[in-house]
């Protein structure tokens, strides 16, 4: 008699062809089982003549007879009980690392976009931190071009950038698009003024942003007259609030004043610009299963038909 090689490592098709078996045994027979499996008594036949070739042994008796198991396949059926348990165990082991998170998740935010009435970043940490409680969330707010370099180097897993010159090596997902618009606040001489012209500007003090813009946007910000700087919105907002100056601020930032009366913008339908943001990420970062599920959480909020959010 021909010896039978030794098997190999059982695959999918041998824990399918298993499973087929447990069942045929367990029924007690191919008819008994043809309803358990919803295929049909010639597939479970072809199934079990399959499975004897592969493990070169004779599983069980079928004929007019009955079904009966041999020696061999009653050991082989208790040995398959072990291995199917085991995948089974090895399956919900998995699958519980993906549903239950643990870890942190480091991200760096440009200041004051918790106002965007899109909070898909909002929206995304509460879904991250549904999915797993134990998540440890850890926000820095700091410049565009410190949050590139930092997701670049893994001090941050993640961050939102406005949209300036892609870096090789990151992966940018569109996010946001922002207005601004030029604004000054009640008190100041063009507060009741209408239809101004950029020439009335160049005579008023302004403020301008001390980080880096797009060069589109640079173009708006290069016929007012600057005499004063500020490194973020928060920065322009307190000297336009001086009353001493114009400037550029996001329309969902500015809007608090704007509902009090105490800012309004200059020429809006002519004096204004669209910032795009972008959620980043590293390519080719190591595996993390907190991010990945950030990045899913994301898209679908992306994804969804745009409705109205509120705080």
């Amino acid at each position: 008699m021909r010896k039978q090689a030794p098997m190999g490592p059982p695959g999918d098709a041998d824990l399918r062809l298993l499973r087929i078996y447990r069942k045929v045994v367990e029924c007690g027979g191919f008819s008994a089982a043809e309803v358990e499996l919803g295929i049909s008594r010639a597939a479970i036949s072809m199934a079990m003549k399959d499975l004897e070739t592969r493990l070169g042994l004779r599983l069980c008796q079928r004929g007019r007879s009955g079904f009966a198991l041999t020696d061999e396949g009653a050991e082989v059926y208790e040995a398959s009980l072990q291995l199917l348990a085991s995948a089974e165990g090895f399956r919900t082991r998995v699958n519980g690392l993906h549903a239950w998170l643990k870890g942190e998740l480091n991200i760096g935010i440009t200041d004051n976009l918790v106002s965007m009435p899109e909070m898909h970043i909002t929206h995304a940490l509460s879904a991250l931190k549904e999915r797993g409680p134990d998540v440890q969330i850890n926000i820095r707010m700091i410049s565009p071009s410190e949050i590139e370099l930092a997701v670049l180097d893994g001090r941050l897993h993640a961050g939102v950038v406005p949209a300036l010159k892609p870096l090789p090596g990151v992966t940018y997902l569109p996010l946001y698009e922002e207005t601004s618009r030029l604004y000054c606040a009640a008190g100041h001489p063009l507060f009741s003024a209408r239809d101004i012209s950029v020439e009335q500007l160049a005579d008023f003090d302004a403020v301008v942003p001390a980080y880096a813009q797009a060069p589109s946007i640079k173009t708006h910000h290069e016929r007012l007259k600057p005499t004063a700087s500020a490194t973020d919105r928060e920065g322009i907002a307190f000297l336009i609030l001086s009353r001493r100056y114009i400037g550029y601020l996001p329309t969902h930032f500015a809007e608090r004043w704007v509902l009090k009366h105490q800012m309004r913008a200059l020429n809006p339908e002519d004096w204004h610009y669209v910032t795009r943001y972008s959620a980043i990420t590293r390519k080719g970062g190591p595996p993390n299963l907190v991010l990945e599920a950030y990045r899913e959480e994301l898209n679908r909020l992306i994804e969804k038909p745009k409705v109205q959010n509120t705080e």
